[in-house]
């Protein structure tokens, strides 16, 4: 044997890939962990979805290869969705690519887009997979900060200040992960006209547009976005299906048309069953939204208490599937996860695994039931 390849050496092992190891075995060994740091969703599709991957499943006809790009009633859901949640008019079967959930996506884009030696915009703090796949590739990552006070805007005008001839792709994600900024439609039309100017391909990743916000947004609804932006999106978060793997890219046709030589060549498409069960999922109406909401907002009302009793700041205002805390002068992150995962058993996720600006902050899931946070609130004495 000569010898792994030398990206291998380039990432770790998915920080959560191995800490969950470690907190199932101590849930093994009888201690009563509460876990707050996975986003995700312990609750249940909508039983629509279920009976469409049921019937699907019970017709013989149903588990053969299916086509690389989803079948045509898959792709006219999610253009319906985007028509319908983001006013977005999208030609199914030319600017829509179903995909096996929107991790795999970023793969795809990258491997589409990127040469050893390309530069990357990545947010920090941000998703650990921007950088994993640009390092996996032999690209070269180049962090940008947010502003937190101004919804997550990036800092342009230092990036302007920046050599981006070598910048080929920018990562962008609204409502962010980890820190909840929402975003906004004047910082999303910034964006566009400084990948324009810059000759930048802008990749949304948008999965938690319908988690705790105020109006879900997709970059192409900017003016002129389509001409130098493509979408991620998923059902993981906003339908209760992160293990079902289940997410679309939507962008130009010619660009599309390249992901698609890379994932034709990585998979051999999704099961039958799994494309019905998204169908009906995007064919759900606004009750399906008003229902997560609801029980989100009291999740979070929760989470917000156990940060008081932690004396742990947060944004109220924030969005999505977390809250993302900063944690108080004389006290590390470090210590504050591990306090309470080895003293009080409940698991959070620290926020220096998303880059250095989140040295100083943990994140809460709001994947969790409700007596289980009280639960957790009443562990911090």
């Amino acid at each position: 044997m000569k010898g792994f390849a030398d990206r291998v050496s380039s990432v770790e092992e998915y920080y959560f890939s191995t800490k969950l190891r470690e907190v199932n075995q101590m849930i093994a060994d009888g201690k009563p962990v509460i876990n707050l740091g996975i986003g995700s969703p312990d609750l249940a599709p909508d039983k629509k979805v279920i009976d469409a991957l049921k019937s699907t499943a019970d017709n013989p006809h149903s588990h053969g290869y299916q086509n690389y790009q989803g079948i045509p009633e898959l792709r006219t859901s999610i253009a319906n969705f985007y028509a319908r949640e983001y006013g977005v008019s999208l030609n199914p079967n030319k600017e829509v690519l179903p995909m096996m959930g929107s991790k795999e996506g970023i793969m795809h884009l990258s491997m589409t887009f990127l040469n050893p030696g390309d530069e990357v915009l990545i947010p920090n703090p941000g998703y650990p997979t921007y950088t994993s796949v640009t390092n996996l590739l032999g690209a070269t990552p180049i962090y940008y900060h947010i502003d937190l006070a101004k919804a997550g805007r990036p800092n342009l005008e230092e990036l302007e200040s920046k050599d981006l001839s070598k910048v080929k792709i920018m990562w962008i994600n609204y409502p962010h992960m980890p820190t909840g900024a929402p975003g906004s439609r004047v910082i999303l039309q910034e964006l566009v006209g400084f990948a324009k100017k810059h000759e930048i391909v802008l990749l949304h990743d948008n999965p938690y547009s319908h988690i705790l916000t105020k109006e879900p947004i997709s970059i192409l609804s900017i003016p002129g976005a389509k001409e130098v932006a493509m979408e991620l999106n998923s059902l993981s978060k906003a339908f209760n299906m992160p293990g079902w793997r289940v997410g679309m890219l939507a962008g130009r046709e010619d660009w599309l048309a390249k992901v698609l030589k890379v994932k034709s060549n990585m998979d051999s498409g999704m099961f039958l069953g799994i494309q019905k069960g998204a169908i009906a999922a995007l064919n759900l109406g606004e009750s399906w939204f008003s229902d997560i909401e609801s029980t989100y907002q009291s999740r979070r009302k929760l989470v917000w208490k156990l940060a008081d009793k932690l004396n742990l700041t947060y944004d109220t205002n924030a969005a999505g599937l977390f809250v993302w805390c900063k944690v108080p002068n004389g006290k590390s992150a470090d210590q504050v996860v591990d306090e309470l995962l080895y003293e009080r058993n409940i698991f959070i996720t620290p926020g220096k695994i998303f880059g250095s600006e989140g040295d100083d902050y943990v994140r809460f899931s709001l994947c969790m039931p409700e007596f289980k946070i009280l639960e957790a609130i009443n562990r911090i004495k």
